[in-house]
């Protein structure tokens, strides 16, 4: 514990049941009777934060680390901003339990609701280009704007949450859970004390963005969403403090590589240790950037490998829909004519010479409203997401 990091403080509140008591067991109508106990979350807008040396070098290096990425990545000109977005997003989905192929992520991108989860990442995919758009003047209503983007059809997305919510448990009411956060009527004065942290530039941004991380876990705003929209978070200081000013780097892919470290992290956050969510942030952002450089190699593998096989004119827009499959690994006509600006008439010409080449096939069967994919580039996202589940120490959880 930190002497100079507050630990959570506690009140006592009045449980009101949300079920009519006809509608449970009477062992959980007994359970769940009575007070129980509410965090309440310190203020932190002008503390802070005091870590080891150790730690504040490996927070230092990690920064080195992503800047460095980010300028390499920056210097590209193959789409590699969007898939690492992507990427990111996906992994931070994979922390709450939320997994999907990187197939049907992109089918979703096209418009499918077949898959709930590939939905789901989609829509934080959403949260995630909301929090860079909005990095440049970070506030209250900019973390609405993420957690609307994000919860797009859920009751109470794009609002502080009006109602208790707990972490463990069970679903008939916060008695024995494993995290109760503050009472909601204290939410909106917390985010307000932490929107004044996040906005400092004071600190080592690294050590920042790691705190108000957990600080932002600890007041749990929303009902859901609220560990991605909290990764979302880190992102938006990233580039607003101008650490990050291309890509995204998939922190979230670093954190799968171990999060029993990264759960327990924010626990001895609210015991008032701020040092251990900055290792497990910096060690975080090592691993993603190595598993991130490890997808752009393999993507740059792959285009290369299709120059000697696609047999088309050079200026022809074959080659610019091969740029495109780095990005957008699954297509349709009508996705082709958006993003190379052609008639839709025409939208099938760049397709052909790829499927002669195998570079794409066609999966749907169908003569009308055809799709085709690039297996290879599905494969090397695929495998992105499978590194960093198998340094992974035990199942996710929703939070």
């Amino acid at each position: 514990m930190s002497a100079d990091w507050p630990a959570l403080e506690w009140e006592q509140c009045q449980w009101v049941p949300r079920i009519l008591p006809d509608l449970v067991s009477r062992s959980v109508r007994e359970r769940h009777q009575g007070p129980y106990r509410a965090a309440i979350a310190p203020p932190i807008v002008d503390l802070t934060p005091q870590v080891p040396s150790t730690t504040a070098a490996l927070a230092d290096e990690a920064t080195v680390e992503i800047a460095r990425f980010d300028a390499e990545i920056g210097s590209e000109l193959a789409p590699f901003t969007s898939v690492l977005l992507r990427s990111e997003s996906a992994s931070s989905s994979m922390i709450e339990n939320l997994t999907s192929s990187a197939k049907a992520i992109a089918l979703a991108e096209l418009g499918s609701r077949e898959r709930s989860n590939a939905s789901e990442i989609v829509s934080n995919v959403a949260a995630m280009n909301a929090a860079l758009a909005l990095a440049d003047r970070l506030d209250a209503d900019a973390i609405l704007a993420m957690h609307a983007a994000l919860m797009t059809d859920s009751d109470g997305s794009g609002n502080w949450r009006a109602e208790q919510v707990w972490i463990g448990g069970d679903s008939f009411g916060p008695h024995g859970a494993a995290f109760i956060p503050p009472h909601h009527s204290r939410v909106a004065a917390a985010m307000e004390d932490l929107v004044g942290f996040t906005r400092r530039t004071d600190l080592p941004l690294l050590i920042q963005a790691s705190v108000a991380h957990a600080q932002f876990e600890t007041i749990h705003p929303f009902t859901d969403g609220n560990g991605r929209t909290g990764r979302a978070l880190v992102h938006a200081m990233l580039r607003g403090h101008g650490l990050t000013r291309n890509v995204t780097v998939p922190v979230s892919a670093g954190l799968l590589a171990d999060t029993q470290a990264y759960f327990e992290a924010l626990n001895a956050y609210r015991d008032g240790d701020p040092a251990r969510i900055v290792a497990s942030m910096a060690a975080a952002s090592f691993a993603a950037v190595a598993n991130g450089r490890q997808l752009v190699d393999d993507l740059h593998r792959i285009r290369a490998s299709w120059n000697n096989k696609i047999q088309a004119r050079r200026d022809s827009a074959a080659w610019r829909l091969a740029d495109l499959l780095l990005r957008q690994p699954v297509i349709d006509a009508t996705a082709v004519a958006h993003e190379l600006g052609l008639p839709s008439a025409n939208a099938t010409r760049p397709i052909a010479p790829l499927v002669r080449a195998g570079v794409i096939t066609e999966f749907t069967g169908f003569k009308r409203n055809r799709m085709w994919q690039s297996g290879e580039v599905l494969s090397a996202l695929d495998d992105f997401a499978a590194r960093a589940r198998r340094r992974s120490n035990r199942p996710p959880r929703r939070s």
